[in-house]
């Protein structure tokens, strides 16, 4: 959706592929590791698209044989039964993460069952590997891959263009490839496991959207654009002699070769001046249609031009419906009807105010109309209806004035497709979704057709952080580039709505208050405004905070473990805190500007930080840093870490580079000294689950290397061996940027992907952990201490502490006790409870039944009241009575 989708997660992989650090032996890889030991289902925390969409592909020869490709999210074949999308490139691994990437893809007509896709994400140092030409016989189900010697680009500047892949119509085995950076045209003659290149032709392309761009990105080669087959210059088994191909040169856009791609000759008398998004051929009139950018798409464009040319004659025919002078953007989403050949439909693609327009002729491009006019400035006509009650965030929360709408037809709208075989049906990508409908015909009878997502299974968002919280209406907060993030209160329905107020365009970094979950903040980048928000009711609503000066992006941050303070390191400035809600805010000494920041979970004046190789500990609050003097950490700033719920001091870190230090570290003392896991080859992110029936401490899970594998694994005896989850077809390409357990139920983990949206996988081991173990009963004194936090009419919130004061450790814990005004407890967090009547029991959960002597474990709930809100004066842990301090 966002102008360059350039993600952050992408960026920190690549930072830590090509950091020159100092280089290391790795620690021996000697934990137990077992594969697949119980079975995973894996599916999508549901928000449905949420990017850009820059092909969709329809089978000339069957009905119902549709894909969609994205730009790093993979791609999809259509499910008409359940009118839902099934991903097909789950399957690539950690190595192999640019091949998410999709930079064209093409349907067999002669032989549906097969499908191919170009792969590749970047062409500049982003992405280390080739591109790749991908094969399947069985409709994507499974690939076969040729690697290519150069690279392509899915995420790069005129993405939207095309398709570059394309297979000749008469003769399936051959196929050609248009090829960016200068490599020229590519051609197989085996059905895609080979291919060379056509030496004949003539130009590799020109244009470079920013020649100036030191990184690579911009001023790349856009190259060959597209190709397409004139199959009546062709008969069944034979090449077909007629192919036209689009070139990124403004001068020379359009090239033909009439003897099977043996030679090529600049076509004549072609228009100059602008950049050939699209190529469509109606073989049965003859034509050949063109939309002409002066840019490559697919956000940026300021003139345009629709273009006819009739094969026979050679005759072209300027078929723009405004006049050029008229246009503010460039026209794409080239389509003809192959059930009435002569109706066409193109949009103005880079239209993004007030709204994308979409444009159609059914006289070959004689007369056009379009989907929208103004009737008196700046009031509209429409000549369709949006739905979007399946995907109700479309919206983005705005209220526009005239002529903005909401929710808008779209933006980067490269792809529009009619269904050959039902000219009712038409789908169009966007940004944000994948748009159609089914009652197009309406547009020529003068009625309304209605717009609706038809995006459900495609989820292409990139997740840069996660957080479960142990209780609340919440289930999963996400943060994501490009549309913010979402409160997931269920994993199996679209949210409503994006957060709001303020709305980020990229949320970097969130976290709840582990005692109090109420309590939620996030930080991210916005074009103009405040770059961090709170929450005081679950992330249900939200309120901005204060920027200190100098801030220009999200960074990270931490949230205090009982709410009462935060500590942020945003872009553009130091490391701040402040106590409340980011009125004000002071800066931390002792820590470096960009350090990654995580709070302790137990005590609230507990902070930490990472930054170089050095890890940092506040116990004020964040006001006052000091360095750890813990060595053999990552160098880099490739690091993820996190501090374990219920016990101070416990912290796991995960990171590093394959030229240095690269691992899973953990610390019992709050950072004064680290471990490293001996079976951990390489780690990048850890997180915490409920704990399995018996075990002692709470699950791990990590996106890792352990005993030569890369995966998803779980370890439930806190690292000493692990189990990988996922498998061979459910890799996603890259996700290390977050992962987390879930407190609430056993084996559920999320995964971040940069593409896929956020994965969840429930396990198959139902044994593993439901519910506490039975509670030995404690010996020796105990005190308790109960406070109430908050209170407000009908309802209020309590922190419990409940201390061993004997000198025997507990083994398990129950604590009772009954309230005087008939209270009801509505939640509680870091314990099990029941309630009878005015009676309550809260028990330990497995992660937290340990209790030295001298140390103490808390909980936490909300309840409601009425009329008083008297504290219990009496508690008993088992028989007996515990000192109320």
């Amino acid at each position: 959706m966002r102008r360059t989708r350039i993600l952050t997660a992408v960026l920190a992989l690549a930072a830590g592929l090509l950091a020159g650090t100092p280089p290391a032996l790795a620690a021996g890889s000697t934990a137990k590791v077992t594969l697949a030991a119980d079975t995973y289902t894996w599916k999508n925390a549901r928000i449905d698209g949420g990017g850009f969409v820059p092909g969709i592909v329809f089978n000339r020869s069957e009905k119902n044989l549709i894909y969609a490709r994205t730009d790093i999210g993979g791609a999809y074949r259509w499910q008409e039964a359940s009118k839902t999308w099934t991903p097909l490139l789950d399957s690539v691994g950690w190595n192999d993460w640019g091949h998410t990437g999709v930079v064209s893809l093409a349907s067999d007509s002669v032989d549906p069952n097969k499908v191919y896709a170009a792969v590749g994400t970047y062409t500049n140092g982003w992405d280390p590997g080739n591109g790749a030409v991908l094969r399947s016989a069985d409709r994507g189900a499974s690939w076969q891959k040729t690697d290519l010697p150069f690279k392509l680009g899915g995420n790069m500047p005129g993405r939207g263009m095309g398709e570059r892949l394309a297979i000749d119509p008469n003769k399936d085995s051959v196929l050609y490839l248009g090829a960016p950076s200068g490599k020229g045209l590519w051609r197989s003659t085996d059905s895609g496991v080979t291919w060379s290149q056509v030496t004949g032709f003539p130009n590799p392309g020109n244009y470079q959207q920013d020649p100036s761009d030191s990184t690579g990105y911009a001023s790349d080669n856009q190259g060959i654009v597209w190709v397409t087959f004139d199959e009546s210059t062709g008969t069944s088994g034979s090449a077909t002699k007629t192919i036209y191909v689009g070139v990124a040169d403004k001068d020379n856009p359009v090239y033909r070769s009439t003897d099977a791609g043996a030679t090529w000759q600049r076509v004549a008398g072609q228009p100059t001046g602008y950049l050939p998004h699209k190529g469509v051929l109606d073989a049965k009139n003859g034509f050949l249609y063109l939309a002409y950018s002066d840019k490559g798409g697919p956000y940026d464009g300021g003139k345009g031009r629709l273009w006819r040319y009739a094969t026979a004659t050679g005759t072209w025919t300027n078929i723009s419906p405004v006049a050029e002078a008229d246009t503010y953007y460039g026209f794409s989403g080239l389509t003809v009807d192959r059930q009435h050949p002569s109706t066409l439909m193109a949009t103005a693609y880079s239209s993004w105010w007030p709204d994308t327009q979409i444009f159609r002729s059914t006289d070959s491009g004689a007369t056009w109309t379009k989907a929208w006019d103004y009737t008196s400035y700046p009031n509209r006509s429409n000549r369709y209806t949006v739905d979007v009650s399946s995907s109700p965030w479309l919206t983005f929360g705005a209220n526009p004035s005239p002529p903005e709408q909401t929710p808008k037809l779209g933006w980067m709208t490269e792809s529009l497709e009619i269904d050959p075989f039902n000219s009712s049906r038409m789908m169009y990508g966007t940004g944000a979704t994948l748009y159609g409908t089914e009652n197009l015909a309406n547009w020529d009878s003068g009625g309304q057709f209605t717009v609706k997502p038809m995006v459900q299974g495609l989820e292409e968002t990139a997740v840069n952080d996660l957080a479960a919280p142990p209780s609340g209406g919440a289930q999963l907060f996400s943060a994501l580039g490009d549309i913010g993030g979402f409160r997931h209160t269920d994993l199996t329905k679209v949210p409503s709505m994006m957060y709001t107020s303020p709305t980020f365009t990229t949320t970097t970094s969130l976290d709840f208050s582990e005692t109090n979950p109420n309590t939620v903040v996030r930080v991210g980048n916005l074009d103009s405004g405040p770059h961090i928000a709170f929450s005081t009711d679950n992330g249900a609503n939200w309120f901005a905070g204060t920027d200190p000066s100098g801030v220009s992006g999200g960074g990270t941050v931490a949230a205090a473990a009982d709410g009462s303070r935060f500590v942020w390191s945003p872009a553009g400035t130091g490391v701040q805190y402040t106590t409340g809600f980011g009125s004000s805010w002071s800066a931390s000494s002792g820590i470096p500007s960009g350090a990654i920041v995580e709070s302790d979970r137990v005590d609230p004046k507990t902070f930490y930080g990472f930054k170089s190789g050095t890890f940092y500990v506040s116990t004020d609050g964040g006001a006052t840093f000091t360095a750890s003097s813990a060595t053999g950490l990552p160098s880099g700033d490739s690091v993820r870490f996190k501090a374990l719920p219920g016990t101070k001091g416990d912290v796991w870190l995960a990171g590093g580079a394959t030229d240095g230090a690269y691992g899973l570290w953990h610390s019992t003392d709050a950072g004064a000294s680290f471990t490293r896991l001996s079976g951990v080859d390489q780690a990048d992110t850890v997180g915490f689950g409920k704990a399995a029936s018996g075990a002692s401490y709470q699950t791990l899970y990590t996106s890792a290397k352990i005993g030569g594998v890369r995966g998803i694994f779980r370890s439930t005896d806190k690292g000493a061996t692990w189990t990988r989850i996922n498998d061979d077809a459910h890799q996603w390409g890259w996700t290390g940027a977050a992962i987390t357990g879930d407190p609430r139920v056993y084996g559920r983990v999320y995964v971040s992907t940069n593409g896929r949206g956020v994965v969840y996988g429930d396990t198959s081991d139902t044994g593993g952990g439901g519910g506490t173990d039975p509670t030995p009963t404690p010996t020796g004194a105990c005190t308790v201490t109960y406070k109430i936090t908050n209170q407000w009419s009908g309802g209020f919130q309590a922190d419990v502490q409940l201390g061993n004061t004997g000198s025997t450790a507990w083994t398990g814990w129950s604590l009772g006790w009954s309230f005087a005004d008939g209270q009801k407890i509505t939640q509680l967090w870091n314990a099990d409870y029941t309630q009878s009547g005015t009676a309550v029991t809260a028990k330990n959960l497995s992660w937290n039944a340990n209790v030295a002597a001298g140390s103490s474990v808390s909980f936490g709930f909300t309840g409601s009241w009425s009329g008083s809100n008297t504290k219990p004066t009496s508690f008993k842990l088992g028989d007996q009575t515990c000192t109320v301090a």
